[in-house]
């Protein structure tokens, strides 16, 4: 399982990334009182335009990021609760870092929910320092970015 590859996602795939993104992030519904922002995304766009990429087969695993001209954003990070514990989020994190290098940028930016606390142990790990917490409308935030070297 842990060689399996990252690819980016194709129109095929946008049921599988609904699939799993919700899967990943219904279980902060009760915790943070609203629907979790990635659960909102139109999948289908993000896909088409090439921010999506996936791993597992069937999907198991998914990024969502956007090249931004001084960073690359991770908009979503999802794994399906079934395939936890198996490395597939330590490898979209490492996949995240080599795109950003590949595309020449700096740094890789995020915000997690600050309700999401198993988030705030995990980013550390990899890399990521705390910019900022900031509220934006329902959602309370805190902001990471990780220098690549």
């Amino acid at each position: 399982m842990t060689n399996e590859q990252i690819r980016p996602a194709t129109a095929a795939d946008v049921p599988a990334v609904r699939a799993v993104t919700d899967a990943a992030y219904h279980p902060y519904i009760a915790r943070i009182g609203v629907v979790p922002q990635p659960m909102e995304a139109d999948h289908a766009a993000d896909v088409a335009a090439g921010r999506v990429f996936v791993t597992g087969e069937p999907v198991t695993g998914l990024v969502v990021v956007e090249a931004r001209p001084d960073h690359l954003f991770l908009d979503s990070i999802a794994v399906h609760p079934d395939a936890h514990g198996q490395g597939v989020g330590r490898r979209l994190l490492r996949f995240v870092d080599a795109h950003a290098r590949a595309l020449a940028l700096p740094e890789v930016r995020l915000y997690t929910n600050a309700m999401m606390w198993e988030n705030q142990e995990i980013y550390p790990k990899y890399g990521y320092e705390v910019v900022e917490r900031r509220v934006d409308g329902p959602y309370d935030r805190i902001h990471y970015r990780k220098r690549l070297r």
